[in-house]
């Protein structure tokens, strides 16, 4: 039962260095000549030059979600009521030297504002790159540690999600939490985003569980769980774990230890509808996640699907979203659409993974929803909002 886990350990790992990497060099955020107010000037009765950074040449996979990346781009273009988007594509082959120097180049080209990259590493590599000529950067990675300055966000992160379910929670009467979570940088990262949170809900972290990343770690940790739950009378256990790592085992191990999740309610920091078999687990039958306002995302698959014969890579919206904002900026015509003050405006914007908007330290604030699993499928029991009157209220 274990052997997807030790095979993921070599992935697991690979993805927390850079993390953690991330992290370090994102320490100080980069300030433009305006400060988060800055950006470049724009002509906005002519197209406006964007640039797009995908890792094109990049490692396995890079190719598929590059070409969805340009793709959902492109579809969001045509979308466009009255904003013309010059959209310059360029290769950072995944690498930082490479994203520096065609970050270097699109600046050169003209670029206002820079989509992607897709990679931490390389967000920030163009975040310190494009600084000095005072051109934002809207990337696509969920790591809010490379937020500020001239670095905005798209991705979803687990401070936002665990936001989201916390707030929740706390309204059904769950607000006494076990959070558990791997000893890696990640899951360091979903530690603090789920006690923050709990935190600004009201509720209490009342045992903290962090595991090694391995077979012996995963069960030491489930009866580690199963002591804090029943000896601090907790309500809720808030899983940080991912459906390609640890969460399986626990929603087998944590049943059978006797954490009865009709009892201790499940919460999940990650998506549990990804892979589809996920939902068959019996563990997670009643749990709860957070995910994109899911009739909107049918709505772009569909569309999506319609135009390039297949269906969009999960993260293709993330462009799409991008040029969506810039496109609703542009359209008022003003020669600051694109600086810092107009990209954090509190209305935010209508994408199609639903409402979004940047907070003043450059994180991506979004409407999700909350759903959990009956009978094997995905039942959305609080819906997204579609506007940021009462988010994640």
């Amino acid at each position: 039962m274990f052997a997807f886990l030790r095979a993921s350990r070599k992935a697991g790992t690979r993805i927390a260095t850079a993390l953690s990497v991330v992290a370090l060099a994102a320490c100080e955020p980069i300030a433009l000549g305006g400060g988060s107010n800055g950006g470049p000037a724009i002509d906005a009765s002519k197209p406006v030059p964007v640039a797009l950074l995908v890792p094109k040449s990049g490692g396995s996979g890079d190719a598929v979600v590059s070409a969805a990346l340009e793709n959902a781009a492109r579809l969001a273009i045509a979308d466009l009521n009255g904003a013309r988007i010059d959209l310059r594509v360029y290769d950072t082959a995944g690498n930082e030297g490479t994203t520096a120097t065609v970050t270097q180049q699109a600046v050169a080209d003209g670029a206002k504002i820079i989509l992607g990259p897709l990679y931490g590493g390389n967000a920030n590599v163009a975040g310190h790159t494009a600084a000095s000529a005072g051109v934002n950067v809207l990337a696509f990675t969920n790591n809010a540690s490379l937020a500020g300055g001239n670095v905005f966000v798209l991705g979803q992160t687990f401070d936002n999600t665990a936001r989201r379910l916390t707030s929740y929670a706390a309204r059904q009467g769950k607000r006494r939490i076990v959070t558990v979570s791997a000893e890696t940088a990640a899951g360091e990262l979903g530690r603090q985003a789920m006690a923050s949170a709990a935190a600004a809900s009201g509720s209490s972290v009342v045992g903290n569980v962090v595991y090694s990343y391995s077979q012996q770690g995963v069960i030491a940790a489930t009866q580690e769980i199963k002591a804090a739950v029943e000896t601090n009378n907790a309500d809720a256990v808030f899983l940080a774990s991912n459906t390609n790592a640890a969460l399986p085992f626990f929603a087998q191990l944590l049943p059978e230890a006797g954490v009865n999740p009709a009892v201790t309610q499940y919460i999940g920091l990650t998506r549990w509808d990804v892979p589809a078999q996920t939902l068959d687990l019996p563990g997670l039958q009643g749990g709860w996640f957070a995910l994109p306002d899911p009739t909107l995302t049918a709505q772009f698959n569909s569309r999506y699907a319609s135009a390039y014969g297949t269906a969009p890579h999960p993260l293709a919206g993330l462009a799409y979203d991008g040029i969506a904002a810039i496109g609703a900026l542009v359209n008022r015509g003003r020669a600051d659409a694109l600086t810092g003050a107009a990209l954090t405006q509190s209305a935010g914007f209508q994408g199609v993974n639903g409402v979004f908007r940047f907070q003043s330290n450059g994180v991506a604030e979004r409407g999700l929803a909350i759903a959990t699993i009956q009978n094997r499928q995905v039942v959305v029991i609080d819906p997204a909002p579609r506007a940021f009157g009462g988010f994640g209220s």
